[in-house]
């Protein structure tokens, strides 16, 4: 999990692209801030993160971030339910690439909204695209 928080670099926040959001965990007191860009179908096109949490929340915003691109709002908050729903015993790990990586993290309730803060996150910034803060 240490090792995807190297891949959030790839990603830097964007305060210009005109949509974004910040959460923060209630359990943990992670936090992420998020920048998309909307293409006009309204999938995202661009993908900005500023994290500050644990090697978990860390990984799951990396995680996210590697297949949000071309993604829209519908297709985030199902993905969010699913990932939501399998954190809590209640299904099957959803098709996210690489999602299997934070198998670990389901032993640890304590990390579970860490975990959904990027979906989370991103489907505030989908919902209102001139500013979802």
């Amino acid at each position: 999990m240490l090792s995807l928080a190297v891949e959030l670099a790839d990603y830097p926040f964007d305060a210009e692209s005109g949509t974004t959001s910040q959460l923060r965990s209630r359990t943990c007191g992670s936090t992420i801030l998020l920048s998309v860009s909307i293409d006009e179908d309204r999938r995202i096109a661009t993908l900005g993160l500023r994290v500050t949490a644990c090697a978990v929340g860390q990984a799951a915003a990396a995680i996210f971030a590697s297949a949000a691109i071309g993604r829209d709002g519908a297709g985030i908050a199902e993905a969010r339910s699913e990932i939501s729903a399998w954190l809590a015993g209640e299904g099957d790990r959803p098709d996210w690439p690489r999602l299997e990586m934070l198998d670990p993290a389901l032993a640890h309730p304590g990390r579970h909204e860490a975990v959904l803060l990027p979906w989370k996150a991103a489907e505030a910034a989908l919902s209102n695209p001139v500013d979802a803060r």
